[in-house]
């Protein structure tokens, strides 16, 4: 396999490229390689020669040279004899090294790496006994993006359910009253939204990521709530009024809230946008969905407002809602077969009696639902201590989730299923998890190597460790040579120099040093690096967290000025970030939101209950996700945020008409709440519901992800506001009292009501109103 890897070949004009033009080269010019690599030919030719005292130890073994190598990084599975000879190992690690020192070499070597895949699994197919798992620079980024290519059909699948169901949501038998365009409608402003926020980041030469594939999500749950919100309004309306009239009433009724909430998620959004957020992919998605939620407010305002007042002319002339034809009256369909009576059936406003004082949008059957059948029974009172029950459960259950929470640092919770990140890493944790990686231990300042005290701290650092390093050697050089440790200045220069580089098995430690002559011809050393490898389990990323940790605090407080690097401490400190400073920003926001919105809301007490409820959904989805095998990782992170917002659109409307509610019992106003904001609640849930499931079946962790926690704020979010709120409301603050206010009869309205027919016998009202 190593002959095969170096004799890839990378074809441009004039010239083929191959390993040993573009790795990285040693001090005698041969390219870098792994000393595994110098074990394996060792062993090959003791086997050819029929010699069996070869043998090899781990983690640090002797080559034929007498060089000390580290190997516990290259041999996974290992099982040892005594002495820690090795008697096994189930897994090889080779890893080659590739210059990029300008953009030909740059594109060179990733064109060889392309091809390096290709020459793996080539080999894999006629040595199947053995598995082989390849692995570049690219391959992570490449995975990430293959999220994108794989949820394609699922997301089309996904944009067809919520357009079926947006459309029955909004229907009813009343042909002159369903409202099925408007379903289609909201759905195309969410769209709209959606992709001049996409267009414009495009314009802008922002990067597609694959974490955009949640934003279409947070516009469905906070957009069509909207444009429910605003259809629900139009049923509370009088059928008699003029079309402005409804319309202003809509939006009176139902564009403040719908204001504050698209405020709130612009301030939340707009702190992860900024240069608070120091991870780019978290960036970019909030300031994507603040600008598709900015864009889909002005929509609501413009594009669906007028498609609003479109349809309420189409109801006042008593047209078709669908086919926009004139519905003929009930005698003239009594004439017509029974499929053509079944479609155009509607209700005229003159065959309902003036004392009857049914509202005629009663027949959608989610209004019919929750107004006869679901509102009395949740406020029934032998109901009410299940409920009690059954929240106290929800609370235990999330509680013990809670307690388990764990931070995610593994890349394979942001690529998708199936691919070389996947295999790799899983091959990895598995075969070479007995040691940590190796950390650079970089000292980059002159220090008296040859002081004994000096020498002493910088072997007291280090201990815990296995060092491959050219300082220990040099001293076990000297014992052997039974030379003191504590050498002048120029003694330990020139034995280091002269002596101790010049012998074969330490040679190699000359890249280690960094010498620098004065002008007096001294020779000092400015720098030097040794290499440390822990005994850790890298499974547990905590213990490898701790351990980067533990070396920086060291470096800012020793007395030798060191610093420590590894590429595995990337990964750490980007997933420590993207979980901290979201969480920070998210806090920053609700503060400010709950500031804010102290000056706005009417009573305190929506506040309150407000900030209650917000904090019992997010302690469950965070419990819940967390016995969901879900990690507190960027990706859900993000989606704790969201929660937030999705949480008080959908609850901040019920708070709010049952605290402001003066009269009548507490129960009443539970009921009247859920009567007024019920429905689009529930409409709003179901569509969203039905265009996540598909998101369930796309073979991508990251989308498996934003899925479980999606999934869990939407569930926790619907039966607070279809449960405990109603329960709990019954019982706590605020009081209700009756108050029967005295009607004086000389303050009375007075309403003049001048009624217009024309031949098409379509009516129109205007109303002259006097006090």
């Amino acid at each position: 396999l190593h002959s095969a890897v170096t004799r890839i070949q990378v074809q441009r004009p004039g010239f083929n490229y191959t390993f040993a033009h573009i790795c990285i080269l040693n001090n005698d010019k041969t390219c870098i390689v792994d000393d595994i690599v110098h074990v394996l030919e060792e062993l090959k030719a003791a086997r050819s020669s029929n010699r069996t005292n070869f043998a090899i130890t781990y983690p640090i073994t002797h080559l034929k040279d007498g060089r000390e190598v580290y190997n516990g990084h290259q041999l996974g599975g290992v099982t040892v004899h005594s002495k820690d000879r090795v008697k096994s190992a189930e897994a090889i690690q080779l890893t080659y090294y590739l210059q990029a020192i300008n953009s030909l070499n740059d594109m060179v070597a990733e064109k060889w790496e392309s091809i390096f895949c290709d020459t793996v699994e080539l080999f894999q197919k006629s040595n199947r006994k053995v598995k082989m798992y390849p692995f570049t620079s690219s391959s992570l980024k490449e995975d990430f993006q293959k999220t994108s290519r794989v949820s394609e059909r699922y997301l089309i699948t996904s944009l067809v359910l919520v357009v079926t169901l947006a459309i029955l949501c909004c229907s009813m038998q009343d042909c002159v009253r369903s409202k099925p365009w408007l379903g289609l409608l909201g759905l195309l402003t969410v769209t709209l939204a959606t992709l001049t926020a996409a267009g414009i980041i495009n314009l802008t030469g922002g990067k597609y990521n694959s974490t955009f594939l949640g934003i279409p999500f947070v516009m469905l749950g906070h957009g069509l709530y909207g444009t429910f919100e605003m259809l629900s309004s139009w049923r509370k309306t009088r059928e008699d009024q003029h079309v402005k009239e409804r319309t202003a009433a809509v939006f009176a009724d139902s564009m403040l809230s719908f204001s504050l909430t698209t405020a709130m998620y612009l301030v939340t959004f707009g702190i992860g946008a900024s240069p608070f957020t120091n991870i780019e992919a978290a960036r970019i998605f909030c300031c994507n969905s603040c600008i598709a939620i900015f864009f889909n407010y002005l929509y609501v305002l413009s594009f669906y407002g007028s498609s609003l007042v479109f349809t309420g002319y189409i109801e006042n002339n008593y047209q078709h809602s669908i086919f926009c034809r004139k519905v003929p009256k009930p005698e003239v369909l009594q004439e017509k077969p029974a499929w053509y009576r079944f479609l155009l059936t509607a209700k005229f406003s003159e065959d309902t009696a003036d004392s009857e004082e049914t509202n005629t949008y009663e027949s959608h059957l989610l209004v019919w639902f929750l107004k006869r059948y679901y509102c009395d029974w949740i406020t029934n009172t032998y109901v009410k201590p299940f409920v009690v029950l059954f929240y106290l459960v929800y609370i235990s259950f999330a509680l013990m989730g809670y307690l388990q929470v764990s931070e995610g640092s593994d890349l394979s919770n942001i690529v998708a299923t199936a691919t070389r990140t996947i295999e790799y890493t899983t091959a990895q944790q598995k075969y070479f998890s007995n040691y940590s990686p190796v950390i650079g231990f970089y000292i980059y300042e002159s220090i008296e190597y040859w002081n004994t005290s000096v020498q002493e701290d910088v072997l007291e650092y280090t201990k815990g460790f296995v060092r491959i390093s050219w300082f220990e050697s040099y001293l076990n050089y000297l014992r052997k040579l039974n030379i003191s440790t504590g050498l002048p200045k120029k003694n330990f220069t020139d034995m280091l120099r002269n002596s101790f580089l010049k012998t074969p098995q330490f040679a190699h430690f000359s890249e280690d040093i960094i010498f620098s002559k004065k002008y007096n011809n001294e020779v000092d050393v400015v720098a030097s690096r040794m290499f440390l490898v822990a005994k850790t389990m890298e499974t547990k990323r905590e213990e490898l967290y701790d351990l980067l940790e533990t070396l920086r605090k060291l470096s800012l407080t020793s007395k030798v000025k060191f610093i420590v690097f590894n590429p595995s401490f990337v990964y750490m400190d980007r997933y420590a970030s993207s979980v901290g400073a979201p969480l920070q920003n998210s806090c920053i926001s609700a503060l400010f939101l709950l500031f804010f919105s102290a000056f706005l809301v009417a009573d305190s007490l929506i506040n309150v209950w407000l900030t209650l409820t917000v904090a019992s959904v997010e302690f469950g989805v965070i419990g819940f996700m967390t016995l969901w095998k879900v990690e507190l990782d960027c990706i859900s992170v993000l989606c704790l945020i969201y929660g937030i917002n999705y949480t008080i659109d959908n609850c901040a409307p019920l708070l709010s008409t049952f605290v402001l509610g003066k009269e009548f019992t507490r129960t009443k106003w539970v009921k009247n709440a859920l009567e007024v904001h019920g429905v689009a609640i529930l409409q709003s849930y179901l569509c969203y519901i039905v265009g996540l499931i598909p998101l369930a079946a796309v073979p991508s962790n990251l989308t498996r992800t934003l899925f479980r926690c999606l999934f869990l704020i939407a569930l926790v979010t619907f039966f607070h506001c279809f449960a405990i709120l109603p329960v709990i409301l019954t019982f706590l603050p605020p009081s209700k009292k009756k108050r029967k206010e005295k009607k004086n009869p000389e303050n009375r309205e007075e309403i003049e009501c001048v009624e217009m027919v024309d031949m098409d016998s379509t009516r129109v009202v205007d109303q002259i109103t006097t006090v």
